[in-house]
């Protein structure tokens, strides 16, 4: 194999520079921009991505104790079916992204939490998106609704972590943040045993 050996996390490369971005295409929900690029070595390109609202999203793994946690079923448009995940959804204007997750859970599942611990923040297919989401575990759960904006209430589903991985075995739970968040979620609370005390 040859290569050069990484003794420590490379630095990234300097950014190109935008000369132009305009708005070539809008929909009720999405807008499509185009970049005039130009990198350090000179090469100019064109690259289009989808513009995101800039307030970006969360996930939510709600633990319910050190052995179970929920997952919802909701509708799916992108695939037309049903898909299995976690609760999630974009940060209104003025949220926290964890004053987000707090609503989304109550909305979806009618629960609150009175921790979050953030995992990671997570990018879909960033070469065309610009959008991100925030990842938290909820923990310490009591039971709060608000209304949310789903055309039809959510399944909830009770999972026990010691059966989290045969969750890649269904059909329906292929969400890749999903499956993001279910390992993070996993390692946190493998290295951090008394994260229910």
């Amino acid at each position: 194999m040859s290569g050069k050996k990484i003794s420590a996390y490379p630095a990234a490369p300097t950014l190109p520079t935008i000369h132009n971005s305009k708005l070539v295409a809008q929909s009720n929900l999405f807008k499509i921009e185009q970049l005039d690029l130009e990198f350090t070595n000179g090469e100019k390109r064109q690259y289009e991505r989808m513009k995101g609202s800039g307030r970006g999203a969360v996930m939510v793994v709600p633990c319910i104790s050190a052995s179970e946690f929920i997952l919802v079923r909701e509708y799916a448009a992108g695939i037309h079916g049903y898909e299995v995940g976690f609760p999630k959804g974009l940060i209104d204007p003025g949220e926290t992204p964890e004053e987000a997750a707090n609503r989304e859970l109550k909305e979806e599942i009618g629960l609150g939490a009175k921790r979050f611990l953030k995992l990671k923040t997570v990018s879909m297919a960033p070469s065309y998106f610009s959008a991100q989401m925030h990842i938290y575990i909820a923990l310490d759960l009591y039971e709060e609704s608000l209304e949310g904006d789903e055309p039809e209430p959510l399944e909830k589903i009770t999972w026990r972590w010691s059966d989290a991985s045969s969750l890649l075995d269904q059909e329906d739970f292929n969400e890749a943040r999903s499956v993001a968040a279910l390992f993070l979620a996993q390692q946190k609370i493998d290295s951090q045993p008394d994260l229910f005390k």
